[in-house]
């Protein structure tokens, strides 16, 4: 069954022409990191030859069932139900492009039976895979003050962590589990105290949320590492971030591994060679902007890969 929530592919020719370089391989395997609903997928492959591959990965099992079609549609197509994570599960240096698209899709947000969204009244879940996991609502239940307050201070750079946190555990107390978006948005709302202008007191914390209770900075650490392990020589590494967290460690990442690295117990050994050649940093287009307000703080940063992986 097809959704009835779209979604408009950020940086969509930008990061397939960066994905695939200068020429496409003809025997290449691709890697789409995060299909969502497929406009990487679907671009890439269009312009595939008939004996390269492409790969894709995701957690969403609604993600999964478009893909499927797909697959069932192109020889040259399969889908993982896995997170990104386990990209490293791919032979060494096998791969000609790895393409990450990170965050969450216009479906999962716009579908209120997911619980992404303070804009909707719905269960308060975040899972982006749902067969598996505590959703927020579960988590909210159990964890202290202490916890409810690191992770909204952490993933959510908010100021008002800590009033946040006293609020969701004095209402649990007095009167059960926080169990709806419009629940927890109110709670939030009433902590506080000053916002920017246009934003939604509740976005930093449904953002802090979504983050830890689906372990996406970690999962993205385990996949930046991974792609070094199954990238090939002059292999694309291409991510797209939408907030600061994910883009400082994307950043860190690159620069990392795009230097030389020295061994101060042995002065005069060689060094070890960088891994990763920094490419490019693309922002989105004024007018893809204004035609999608959501790829406005999209940032996509390309690198190449420079040896074979150990």
């Amino acid at each position: 069954m097809t959704s009835t929530w779209q979604h408009t592919t950020v940086l969509l020719t930008e990061a397939v022409d960066a994905v695939l370089g200068e020429a496409v391989q003809a025997q290449g395997v691709y890697v789409d990191a995060t299909f969502g609903r497929g406009g990487h997928s679907r671009l890439i492959l269009s312009r595939l030859p008939k004996s390269a591959r492409l790969v894709a990965f995701d957690k969403d099992l609604e993600a999964v069932n478009c893909a499927q079609q797909l697959q069932a549609q192109d020889a040259r197509f399969s889908i993982r139900h896995e997170g990104f994570c386990t990209l490293g599960e791919l032979p060494a240096a096998s791969v000609a492009g790895v393409l990450m698209d990170l965050g969450i899709s216009s479906p999962q947000v716009d579908n209120p039976k997911r619980g992404f969204s303070f804009r909707f009244d719905g269960p308060l879940d975040m899972r982006m895979d749902t067969t598996r996991g505590q959703s927020v609502s579960e988590w909210l239940a159990i964890a202290s003050v202490d916890q409810i307050a690191e992770v909204v201070r952490d993933y959510g750079e908010e100021r008002f962590a800590v009033p946040i946190a006293k609020a969701i555990v004095a209402r649990r107390q007095e009167r059960g589990p926080i169990s709806t978006t419009t629940d927890l948005a109110s709670i939030v709302a009433g902590s506080v105290k000053t916002r920017e202008p246009g934003q939604n007191p509740a976005t930093r914390t449904f953002q802090a949320l979504r983050i830890f209770i689906n372990a996406e900075l970690e999962e993205l650490q385990q996949a930046l590492e991974a792609s070094l392990q199954v990238l090939q020589p002059g292999g694309r590494l291409v991510v797209i971030s939408f907030h600061s967290l994910e883009d400082r460690i994307v950043k860190q990442f690159i620069v990392k591994h795009s230097r030389e690295v020295y061994d101060r117990r042995a002065p005069f050994a060689a060094p070890q060679a960088m891994k990763l050649r920094a490419l490019q940093r693309i922002r989105p287009s004024a007018a893809e902007v204004a035609a999608n307000p959501r790829a406005r703080s999209a940032i996509m940063r390309v690198a190449e890969r420079t040896e074979v992986a150990a």
